[in-house]
């Protein structure tokens, strides 16, 4: 058949049929996804919305089903994309352009991870990764109350002391932005040590 300028082309999709038995609700995939959304899902004829009907798990080689497919019931997954193999990536550099964040990482923030044990790209909260803490050391002049900390530091994550005594948290001193400002000028010569934890 002819076409007036570019011809059609068509994708081609894996398919895998699932056995039903009525208790299984834990299939391995051939092939590993990267979200639901990867997926197009049939149960005895209905399409299965995703992260409703289904889930994934074990990095995206399992489809776990709400509630398990009937003995009988016509059972097929479509896969739609598949899991990219990031690890010739990184060994050849060909990503090679970063950006830096140039501030503390939100702790709703998340990090993108290569995992060279189960070869797949992961994600995790910055919550969950342990920083190191930031140490800053100053000397009182008898008329400086503002010192420098690092941007989105909390009061609560600075542990401050002046010639070693530890002071108290919004009593002796409060946080904001890139500041932490004590309510009373260290005495001149005074030691001050700001120790900025992991939040």
């Amino acid at each position: 058949m002819a076409y007036i300028g570019r011809q059609p082309s068509y994708g081609a999709f894996e398919t895998q049929n699932l056995t039903a038995d009525s208790s299984t609700t834990t299939f391995t995939l051939d092939y590993a996804v990267g979200s639901t959304a990867s997926l197009l899902v049939s149960v005895a004829g209905v399409i299965q919305q995703p992260n409703t009907g289904y889930s994934i798990s074990g990095g995206g080689n399992n489809i776990v089903f709400s509630a398990a497919p009937t003995t009988g019931d016509t059972v097929f997954v479509t896969f739609l994309g598949l899991n990219r193999d990031v690890g010739s990536f990184l060994s050849t550099g060909i990503i090679t352009t970063q950006t830096e964040l140039a501030e503390r990482a939100n702790s709703g923030d998340f990090f993108l991870l290569y995992d060279t044990s189960a070869l797949v790209l992961k994600k995790i909260q910055t919550s969950n990764i342990v920083a190191s803490s930031v140490n800053r050391t100053a000397t009182g002049d008898g008329s400086t109350t503002d010192f420098t900390v690092t941007n989105g530091v909390t009061a609560a994550q600075c542990l401050v002391t002046i010639n070693g005594v530890v002071q108290t948290v919004t009593t002796d001193y409060t946080v904001s932005g890139t500041t932490l400002t004590f309510g009373t000028a260290p005495e001149a010569s005074d030691a001050i040590q700001i120790r900025e934890l992991p939040a």
